[in-house]
């Protein structure tokens, strides 16, 4: 009796969690759609809003580009020193350069750019903006304008700025790393790089980064939207948003990585 009185119980709560599961992310698209219009809308750019959206674009991106650079150019280096030896080791060496390129900036830079932006800017500030809203208040246009749009904004500038400067610095380094001081090998350098970023690639890597950015700025904002001052308490201090972040990430990773490489 205890057995057969479970199941539907069971059931029941597996249907509950599969609607909640559904509802979240219709949830997290339609919040996607309102920002696209609010950023097709040109009064969102008007002379009320500019500085609203300055000020976020600048405190979200300078910060985490200085930290971020200096992270990556330090973790770059021991990488592509690893990659020198072993591949000189097994006698390979020809191909550091190949899987320099592959790993660190392909791969690496654009996963951990859009994780950092997550856990040091996006996550924790759409819980603290989610405080400052009672729950199932409805935002107007204005409020999406000047609160949403530039927290939106911010966090998908800062995950291309920190992408796109950690992959030109990362390639730097490799150059120095495996040539030296010398201008005599770039020829064979860019013969290399060029070959690895095919229009295939480069176009794999742009989406990616694309819609890495898209998931870091969306994602926080979206249950800031639906559950207002409630928000803390639905999510666990954010628990639930940061699983379904770095699931989007994830999906987005091994996309990627079936693009490049299948």
């Amino acid at each position: 009796m205890n057995a057969q009185a479970s199941t539907p119980s069971v059931l029941q709560r597996l249907q509950h969690g599969a609607v909640d599961w559904l509802q979240t992310w219709w949830r997290l698209a339609q919040f996607a759609v309102l920002m696209l219009s609010v950023a097709l809308t040109p009064a969102t750019y008007g002379r009320e809003n500019r500085p609203v959206l300055a000020r976020h674009l600048v405190a979200d991106t300078v910060p985490n580009l200085a930290w971020f650079g200096v992270m990556s150019a330090l973790v770059g280096l021991v990488l592509i020193r690893i990659v020198l030896v072993t591949s000189l080791s097994y006698g390979l060496s020809r191909f550091a350069l190949e899987m320099v390129v592959r790993v660190l900036v392909l791969e690496l830079i654009p996963l951990t750019a859009a994780a950092f932006v997550a856990l040091r800017t996006t996550l924790p500030a759409g819980l603290e903006f989610s405080q400052g809203r009672r729950n199932g208040t409805i935002a107007t246009m204005p409020e999406l304008q000047r609160e949403f749009f530039p927290r939106v904004a911010a966090g998908v500038f800062a995950v291309w700025m920190l992408a796109a400067v950690s992959c030109v610095l990362a390639l730097i380094l490799a150059y120095l790393t495996l040539y030296g001081f010398t201008p005599w090998a770039l020829a064979g350098y860019t013969r290399v790089v060029g070959q690895v970023f095919n229009p295939a690639v480069t176009l794999i890597l742009v989406l990616k980064v694309v819609f890495f950015s898209f998931a870091v700025g969306l994602v926080p904002m979206a249950s800031s939207f639906y559950f207002g001052g409630n928000y803390r308490v639905k999510v666990t201090h954010g628990l639930s948003d940061m699983v379904r972040l770095f699931a989007m990430i994830l999906l987005i990773e091994v996309a990627s990585l079936m693009g490049n490489y299948y």
